[in-house]
């Protein structure tokens, strides 16, 4: 069974023009930007997106390789990427629950009107509001 919450080890490689994020735990996972938080941000998504490729295949997790037995060259650098991952699963596995939501009248005579989807424009103004998407 898969947690909701992982942080694993990261080298930031500095290139001449962008940094490379890889993770020594696992082959393949790697990313980059053009500065520490556009490559913090896509290191958690390549690692939101590993770990549910290895969850979707039935692939154990390996644990955490202990920081300090890391080593990292000259243009290198370690850093701690943490996700909370039952929110990225929960989005990838895009599964629709059913709520029942009370309106005025009015409104949703309006919606209507307007031809708004009702169901839509809740998710999407929920979205926004939680700041996720």
């Amino acid at each position: 069974m898969y947690d909701n919450f992982y942080c694993y080890p990261a080298v930031v490689e500095k290139g001449a023009e962008e940094l490379g994020v890889y993770f020594p735990d696992f082959d393949g996972c790697v990313s980059g930007g053009s500065d520490a938080k556009e490559a913090v941000s896509n290191a958690r998504e390549a690692l939101n997106l590993h770990l549910y490729g290895m969850e979707q295949d039935g692939d154990e997790l390996p644990a955490p390789t202990s920081p300090e037995n890391i080593r990292v060259k000259k243009n290198q650098y370690l850093i701690m990427v943490d996700v909370d991952y039952g929110i990225f699963r929960d989005k990838m596995d895009r599964k629709s629950v059913n709520r029942v939501v009370t309106l005025p009248r009015y409104l949703n005579a309006a919606a209507k009107e307007k031809g708004i989807n009702v169901s839509q424009f809740l998710q999407e103004a929920l979205q926004e509001h939680l700041g996720v998407r």
